[in-house]
């Protein structure tokens, strides 16, 4: 009995966080399933079953017709249109901030559009463009069309960390004789800079990862997602499975090596 009453309290106390490791849980459990099937060795053309234990797709990841020049296109796109929208979505969330203009509330409020709006309703209108343009569909049409969906995300993350910022800093550096460009650079660059980073690392994600907005974009061109959803039609190969394993180590190597050197230069600070 004094066993089960302890254990009840421990459970209450630690309600919080076994509800946290249940959830995240659930959400690694489809990224274990792929890196699972990334050494599967499958007897016909689905690899949905286990059947035998094999390194073949990760000796040869390019193995497959067109997967690698995919993900290599699908890379390209997402680099771009990162350093796309991350500059115009600082330079616009700046803008917002600390300036004084017409039509300013109208343009906070159109900026969460396309975050509020179903992406088949952008895919559709910006295709609709294209055709009015007489544009040829492929890479360039592809591009201006994540920069755009990307916008707003840069916007809303860089402008959260510029309303957080203290406007006496770089009061204080043009008291020193800094110049704007100078006070921009060592100052207000370096505080918004986090912020800045998450909007450019939201921004590579969803670019990379479209599939919607894409597909109506693409014309003949197939970035990584189209291909995985080409590949679902007539059988998937344990190469897509090795290629998004290799993805999320990547991922989590990036996240553990950020907080390593936060941790790092917090101590520093201490």
């Amino acid at each position: 009995m004094a066993f089960v009453t302890s254990f009840k309290n421990w459970f209450k106390r630690n309600l919080v966080v076994i509800a946290g490791l249940l959830t995240l849980a659930y959400l690694l459990l489809p990224n274990v399933v792929v890196t699972v099937f990334s050494f599967n060795k499958p007897n016909g053309r689905f690899n949905y079953e286990w059947q035998q234990f094999s390194t073949d797709a990760w000796k040869d990841p390019c193995g497959v017709a067109g997967l690698c020049g995919s993900l290599s296109l699908s890379l390209q796109i997402a680099l771009w249109a990162t350093l796309g929208a991350t500059a115009l979505g600082t330079a616009i969330a700046f803008a917002l901030v600390r300036y004084r203009f017409r039509a300013r509330g109208a343009i906070n409020s159109l900026i969460f559009l396309p975050m509020a709006m179903p992406e088949v309703v952008m895919a559709a209108s910006l295709l609709t463009l294209f055709l009015n343009m007489g544009a040829r569909l492929g890479f360039w049409t592809i591009l201006i069309a994540h920069i755009m969906f990307c916008l707003s995300f840069v916007v809303t993350a860089v402008k959260a960390r510029v309303m957080s910022m203290d406007p006496r800093l770089e009061q204080a550096a043009q008291d020193l004789y800094a110049g704007p460009f100078q006070t921009f650079l060592r100052v207000t660059l370096p505080i918004a800079a986090p912020g800045i980073a998450a909007g450019a690392l939201l921004a590579f994600a969803l670019s990379f990862d479209d599939f919607i907005i894409t597909n109506f974009n693409a014309g003949s061109t197939v970035t990584f997602p189209m291909f995985v959803w080409g590949s679902a039609q007539r059988g998937t190969p344990v190469q897509i499975n090795v290629i998004g394993t290799a993805m999320f180590v990547v991922a989590v190597l990036f996240v553990l090596a950020s907080m390593v050197i936060g941790n790092r230069r917090n101590r520093r600070k201490a």
